[in-house]
C-alpha cells in the first residue's frame, strides 16, 4: 500500500516528529554546551575586573592572573564580610537585593586596590561595568563599562579604554563631604575633580553612566569613608 504523503494526518504526524526531534536536538545541544558558555561568561567578566585595573588578559591567562590578583570578595552592605556564594557574573540583581560586592586587589608592586560593580541604563539598554579605586579610597585608578545594545560609534563608545574610560584615572569618588560625586557630565564642559567628559552625540547614554555611578558607589559611601 503506497502512503500518501499529500494525506493532512501524514502532514501533521510528520511536521510534528520533525518538531520533536529538532527541540531534542536543540536541548541537547544547549545542554552540552552550557558549561563551556557558562565559564565563557565567567572569563569574560573577570577581564573586565581586570581591565578597571589596568590589567589586560586573555580567555588562556585570565584565570590565572585573576586568581593572584583578585585576593577577596567582600559582599554585605557596610560591614562588608567576606563573600562565600558563587562567583557572580552579574551584579543586577544582587545589587537590588543590597548585596553590595567588593573585590579587594593587590597589585604585583603590593599596592591595594578596590573594585565596586556598577549597574545601570543606557539609552537601548543595559550598561554596566567595575569601578578600581585607590587603596586610599578617594580616587580612581581605573574603570571597565560595558553595554547590551548601545549605538556603535556613540553610546557604545564608553567601552572605549582610551578615549573614554581613561579620563576617570586619578578622578575624585567623593567630594569634601564625604558623598559620592563621580559622574558624567555634558561633553566638553568637565572641569571638577568628580567630573568627567560624556560622549559626543550620546547624551542619554553619558547620563545613564553618570547616574549608575552615582546611584551604585552610593551603596559603598560609608566604607568609602572608612580611612
Amino acid at each position: 500500500m503506497k502512503l500518501n504523503t499529500n494525506n493532512n494526518v501524514y502532514i501533521l504526524v510528520y511536521a510534528s516528529v520533525m518538531v520533536i526531534i529538532v527541540a531534542f536536538l536543540l536541548a541537547f545541544v544547549s545542554s552540552s554546551l552550557k558549561e563551556t558558555q557558562d565559564n565563557n561568561v565567567r572569563k569574560d567578566v573577570k577581564k573586565q575586573i581586570l581591565s578597571a585595573l589596568n590589567i589586560e588578559a586573555t580567555d588562556a591567562t585570565v584565570d590565572g592572573i585573576y586568581e593572584k590578583v583578585v585576593k577577596d570578595n567582600l559582599a554585605n552592605g557596610a560591614e562588608l564580610t567576606e563573600y562565600t556564594e558563587d562567583f557572580k557574573t552579574s551584579y543586577n540583581g544582587e545589587i537590588k537585593a543590597g548585596k553590595f560586592h567588593v573585590f579587594v586587589a593587590t597589585l604585583d608592586n603590593g599596592e591595594t586596590k578596590y573594585v565596586f560593580p556598577v549597574y545601570g541604563a543606557g539609552l537601548w539598554g543595559p550598561i554596566w561595568g567595575y569601578v578600581a579605586v585607590n587603596d586610599d579610597k578617594t580616587s580612581v585608578y581605573g574603570v571597565s563599562f560595558n553595554h547590551e545594545s548601545e549605538t556603535a560609534g556613540l553610546g557604545g563608545e564608553i567601552t572605549n579604554k582610551e578615549k573614554f574610560q581613561a579620563q576617570f584615572k586619578t578622578k575624585k569618588v567623593l567630594d569634601e563631604n564625604g558623598e559620592v560625586k563621580l559622574t558624567v557630565i555634558k561633553n566638553g564642559t568637565a572641569n571638577g575633580d568628580n567630573e568627567c567628559d560624556g560622549v559626543a552625540g550620546a547624551t542619554l547614554t553619558s547620563k545613564g553612566v553618570g547616574e549608575m555611578l552615582l546611584k551604585c558607589l552610593g551603596n559603598y559611601k560609608e566604607f568609602l569613608n572608612v580611612k
